[in-house]
């Protein structure tokens, strides 16, 4: 059972950064065959993708926040990042990392397998 815990939520204004942190641990089987990933859910909305990562370290964004966040991993620390810049009132959610065993970096809430408790992030105006 794979175990991810979340850490970096707070409170920013508008326009400025924060970045999320997620340690992984306890893989079913090699590390390098699970891609990763962030999502968030505010009140009252679904849970939407944000940044997903593969093995090979290819990524994919949200049209919504493509150019203002990046994510990255690091293997050796088995540790997901998110950097969030020019954050706006409406990336207001709860944050949550996942995993799944595939090859692919995947956006799709529905094809994870693992998932973190999540971390706030709230952006005033």
């Amino acid at each position: 059972q794979v175990e991810l815990v979340e850490s970096g939520g707070g409170s920013v204004q508008a326009g400025g950064s924060l970045g999320l942190s997620c340690e992984a641990s306890k893989y079913v089987g090699p590390s390098t065959s699970y891609s990763m990933a962030w999502f968030r859910q505010a009140p009252g909305k679904e849970r939407e993708g944000v940044a997903s990562i593969d093995r090979e370290h290819k990524t994919m964004y949200a049209p919504s926040v493509k150019g203002r966040f990046t994510i990255t991993k690091d293997d050796a620390k088995d540790t997901l990042y998110l950097q969030m810049t020019s954050l706006k009132p409406e990336d207001t959610a709860m944050y949550y990392c996942a995993a799944v065993q595939s090859p692919v970096a995947i956006l799709d809430p529905t094809w994870f397998s693992y998932w973190g408790q999540g971390t706030q992030v709230t952006v005033s105006s």
